[in-house]
């Protein structure tokens, strides 16, 4: 009898749980599934028991349901340097309460489905390489009450939305690329007395609506204006770094800020609009005569311009050129004429999309991106390895400045010939369909910032790290000061230095699309709205080259080498903050270095303090040029191996296999 009744309890347990199982939502657990598709890299196997034909999820790893099992509540996956993409399909977790998963290398941008989660109090991104601008539709998270996207790569402004986030109580935001004004309201244009037509300010979202906010973090972005008064509660240290208006913290030297932050969106004053409003009655009054001798103005004026524009077609019919005309809107009416020089890309390799294709195995195997491109990782048939950075842009919006700055780009990038500077290969340009590629030579191991932050930290000892920053120098020296006109990396990190199979540093220009992009659209408003314009190649902006910016972001790189320490850190801040205490002491220099480094050359750490101590110093005129750092560090830095061949069995290695 009682094994009867053990049985009938068994199978009803079996069945509870059947049901139950049956139960769970299948959009959830496509939804995960989904998102570990997307993740490409779990080094610690973390996921591996997701398993896809699993229709309960509730004992993954990392995931929490309700005390049902019907609900997904939780995703909690953090520190497991999970590298990928987070899958839109997380939208649609309904119930997701919260969803953690920073300190892991999540690529791309934040998916804007995340604003579908109604329920979600925690929503934790920080520390990741996520990229582009913070979703507006974040505002519509009724219920969250933690947001950390700190230490990203994000961009564009602050959105107002996030106003809407009633129950806030926690923001963190710092060490991005953030730029513009902290919104107080939507819109800070808003006059007192528009704003007066308003019982209560609470009908307009802007950070002064988040009546919760207890803890927030804005700095080390790029943000402008002034401090709202509602957040000034705030310690100091939340908005430094920045390029704010603000006496009681410190802010990014006028150099990195540039014009933009002393106009800081402010609402024209009383006086201005009187001002306006005379003038306009005064317009409004002009005499007769008057009105006559400006039309006679105009007509002289127009003459000139008609004069100006045949001299410049007579110059443009004079070139040896391609004539691509393009629209610069859908209505077909408004287009570009650029004239293109021909013999522009003459000398550069042209790939075929076909062939591309196969040799990134169906441009499937991604190695970076970012909101402009994807990098893919390939072999050409009988080639070498290449990397192939893909601008990720339609085609209706791509115009006839765009398609100059690109040919200009891949000419420019063609004229770099050095050991320590990633070489192009070629490009590929198609129509059908629309593509616009870049094609370099691929550095085998990786980049210098895997190595230092997720890597073996042993195998970059002493000499090697010294080899790499001489390296380092020798690119730059020859991109500075050995080319004519000089070239620049839009974005020197230890993310933009590729290693070879020795350990030989490459620096590439990863970023050229915000070159190509930015300087386009510059140039966006200067198209009329009546006939064609005569584009010549030499009449646009050229690249920005900015030394400084480069011999300042050399300094950090040097010292995220020694130290093994990225240029932004949660416990320590910023890496030179941290450092300054060390740098000019030579007793306590030894404390920079990385914990990983057995043996270090104290003449070496000396000479690299001190000239990090000049790229860095705030003073852009007091910095030495490269040549003048490169010389530094060749004549003082000894890249012999005696140090590790004492102890290291890796260093007697690579020498057995150099001899």
């Amino acid at each position: 009898m009682m094994a009867y009744i053990y049985l009938l309890l068994l199978f009803l347990s079996y069945g509870v749980s059947l049901v139950t199982s049956r139960s769970f939502p299948s959009d959830e657990v496509m939804a995960l599934t989904t998102f570990k598709e997307d993740i490409y890299e779990d080094p610690h196997l973390v996921l591996s028991n997701w398993n896809v034909l699993d229709s309960d999820p509730c004992e993954w790893f990392g995931i929490t349901c309700n005390k049902e099992r019907q609900h997904v509540i939780k995703i909690n996956i953090s520190s497991s340097s999970l590298k990928g993409f987070l899958a839109p399909e997380i939208g649609q977790i309904t119930y997701l309460q919260e969803l953690t998963l920073q300190k892991n290398k999540l690529l791309g941008i934040i998916p804007k489905e995340l604003g579908m989660l109604k329920f979600l109090k925690v929503l934790d991104l920080g520390m990741n390489r996520l990229t582009g601008p913070i979703p507006p539709e974040l505002g519509n998270l009724s219920s969250v009450v933690k947001i950390n996207l700190q230490s990203n790569g994000l961009t564009g402004s602050l959105p107002a939305e996030l106003g809407n986030l009633k129950y806030l109580e926690e923001l963190r935001l710092d060490r991005n690329r953030l730029k513009g004004a902290v919104s107080a309201y939507s819109n800070s244009t808003f006059t007192a007395n528009t704003r007066g037509m308003y019982a209560t300010h609470s009908n307009l979202p802007g950070l002064c609506s988040s009546s919760q906010l207890k803890v927030a973090d804005f700095s080390y972005n790029f943000l402008i204006g002034r401090i709202p008064k509602c957040l000034e509660h705030l310690p100091s240290a939340s908005f430094q770094g920045n390029c704010l208006q603000a006496n009681n913290t410190k802010q990014r030297p006028s150099s990195q800020c540039g014009a933009e932050s002393s106009e800081s969106h402010q609402a024209p004053s009383p006086k201005h609009q009187r001002a306006e409003d005379v003038a306009k009655r005064t317009k409004a009054s002009k005499p007769a005569w008057l009105l006559a001798l400006e039309i006679v103005t105009g007509i002289m004026v127009g003459s000139l311009f008609l004069v100006a524009l045949l001299t410049a077609f007579q110059r443009c019919n004079s070139k040896s050129a391609i004539i691509i005309p393009w629209k610069k809107s859908g209505s077909g009416k408004d287009h570009v004429v650029v004239y293109i020089d021909s013999e522009l890309l003459k000398d550069v390799t042209k790939f075929s999309r076909q062939e591309l294709e196969v040799a990134c195995e169906d441009f499937s195997n991604i190695i970076g991106s970012s909101p402009d491109s994807l990098v893919y990782k390939g072999t050409m048939k009988g080639g070498p390895e290449i990397a192939v950075i893909s601008l990720c842009i339609k085609e209706e919006r791509w115009t006839g400045y765009l398609e100059l700055y690109y040919q200009r780009e891949v000419a420019e990038l063609a004229r770099l010939n050095h050991e320590n500077i990633g070489k192009l290969l070629g490009y590929c340009r198609e129509s059908t369909p629309f593509t616009r590629m870049l094609v370099f030579e691929y550095a085998s191991n990786g980049t210098l910032y895997e190595h230092l932050h997720y890597g073996e930290g042993s195998q970059l000892y002493w000499t090697r790290r010294m080899r790499i920053i001489l390296g380092i120098a020798r690119g730059l020296k020859y991109l500075h000061t050995e080319l004519d006109p000089p070239f620049t990396i839009l974005e020197l990190n230890s993310s933009a230095v590729y290693l070879t199979e020795d350990f030989s540093p490459k620096l590439v220009d990863f970023e050229s699309w915000k070159s190509i992009l930015s300087r386009s659209e510059k140039n966006s408003g200067s198209v009329g709205n009546n006939g064609a314009v005569c584009l010549l190649p030499n009449s646009v902006e050229k690249r920005h080259v900015d030394i400084h910016g480069n011999i300042h972001a050399f300094g950090i790189l040097m010292l995220e080498i020694i130290s093994g320490r990225p240029p932004f850190c949660k416990d320590k801040g910023s890496l030179i903050d941290w450092a300054k205490d060390y740098l000019e002491l030579p007793e306590v220099m030894s404390y920079l270095l990385d914990p990983e480094l057995k043996h270090f050359r104290y003449e070496d750490l000396k000479a690299i303090c001190e000239v990090i101590c000049l790229c860095i110093q705030p003073d852009s005129s007091k910095q030495p040029s490269m040549d003048e750092i490169s010389s530094v560090l060749e004549s003082k830095i000894d890249t012999s191996v005696s140090i590790e061949f004492k102890s290291s069995s890796l260093a007697w290695a690579e020498l057995a296999l150099s001899s």
